[in-house]
């Protein structure tokens, strides 16, 4: 069992971008047999409401470069000073060479900087936290940039109802360093690859490259198309696998760093959607005062950015003026899941940036 506690490492920032193009599930009514009073229960129930998509021309890196300019910006650091670059995303522009590669030459850092990508989606995030405080800790760096973001928007189908209203598009830039603190931070981490193929883009790499054959449609019983080349998704599954999972891995944490919860300000789920959210919220006993839960409503599943984008939408102002005690849970795709507890105090967290291709 993956568990670590670290000293001595800190956040001391977080920027969410997400781009300029919104989709309304109100406007796709005729996916839905043009039934209304379905989509008014969707959004009630799950929460799925609107959701900021990327167009052709930008991708996870260009998001997350973006987040990264206005983080070093904001919190006025020197760039050279950073020496290492996490890139969390399972939607990169290119099989070769990294995300973190291009990104790293896009912000002109040193070439002293240990940088590559970590291919995680909804627990990514707190892998990848849980990876840059390993770096500082074994004093290998002491500034951090850990960028997570995903496209997915471009990964399902159109007419695949049970994923197209899902999925949004988001980049992030969170900065992790040395802390002249004795802060103290917990992680666990958990796989169940068992269950891989509950959410999976068949096609497209290596196993299956993309042929004439991988696109061809097919459509199941609820009347939902998608091919080999589309992400794919059990949804009783992945529910089962939530709601199985959360509750003990919160409960885990607390024992683990000695904590109750009534010692925690705030609980970041990964925003699957409210529905599950809520679920985990209920098993757990969780007032839903510490459990934010709109920004999937605002954004949709932004897989590994959906927690950062959470705190910067939801939690700004708390994490900027005082301390904050918070737990960060990421769950699905692997099937994987991960959690942290960290004290986050006045952190740069600027609300929610809008990106445009122009930028």
């Amino acid at each position: 069992m993956a568990k670590t506690q670290f000293n001595s490492v800190k956040i001391s920032g977080i920027v969410t971008a997400v781009p300029e193009t919104v989709n309304c599930i109100d406007d796709e009514i005729e996916k839905y047999g043009g039934n209304e009073k379905q989509i008014a229960r969707i959004k009630r129930a799950i929460g799925l409401d609107k959701r900021h998509v990327a167009d052709q021309s930008t991708t996870t890196l260009d998001l997350c470069v973006f987040a990264a300019e206005k983080l070093i910006s904001g919190l006025d650091i020197d760039r050279q000073e950073v020496d290492g670059v996490i890139f969390v995303t399972q939607t990169p522009d290119h099989f070769q060479p990294s995300n973190a590669a291009i990104a790293h030459g896009k912000l002109n850092l040193d070439k002293n900087v240990a940088a590559f990508d970590v291919s995680l989606g909804c627990s990514g995030y707190v892998y990848g936290m849980w990876m840059a405080h390993m770096m500082i800790a074994s004093q290998t760096c002491k500034k951090v940039l850990l960028l997570a973001g995903d496209t997915l928007s471009k990964c399902v189908n159109k007419r695949d109802r049970s994923t197209a209203p899902l999925f949004g598009d988001a980049g992030t830039a969170t900065l992790v360093e040395v802390s002249a603190e004795n802060t103290q931070s917990y992680f666990s981490l958990h796989t169940d690859g068992k269950g891989a193929k509950h959410i999976m883009q068949p096609a497209g790499c290596f196993r299956v490259p993309k042929s004439e054959e991988t696109a061809i449609e097919n459509v199941d019983e609820e009347g939902n198309y998608r091919s080999d080349n589309d992400i794919a998704m059990n949804g009783g599954e992945v529910f089962n696998f939530s709601i199985k999972t959360e509750p003990p891995a919160i409960t885990e944490i607390l024992e683990f760093s000695g904590t109750t919860i009534d010692d925690i300000d705030f609980v970041v789920f990964h925003q699957a959607n409210k529905y599950i959210i809520g679920n985990i919220a209920k098993r757990l006993k969780l007032s839903l005062d510490k459990v934010p839960c709109d920004t999937v409503s605002k954004y949709g599943n932004q897989s590994s950015a959906s927690i950062p984008c959470t705190i910067n939408d939801a939690l700004s102002d708390k994490v900027e003026n005082q301390k904050q005690r918070i737990i960060l849970s990421g769950f699905g795709v692997g099937l994987s899941w991960a959690s942290a507890l960290l004290d986050i105090e006045k952190i740069y967290c600027p609300p929610v940036y809008i990106y445009t291709n122009k930028e």
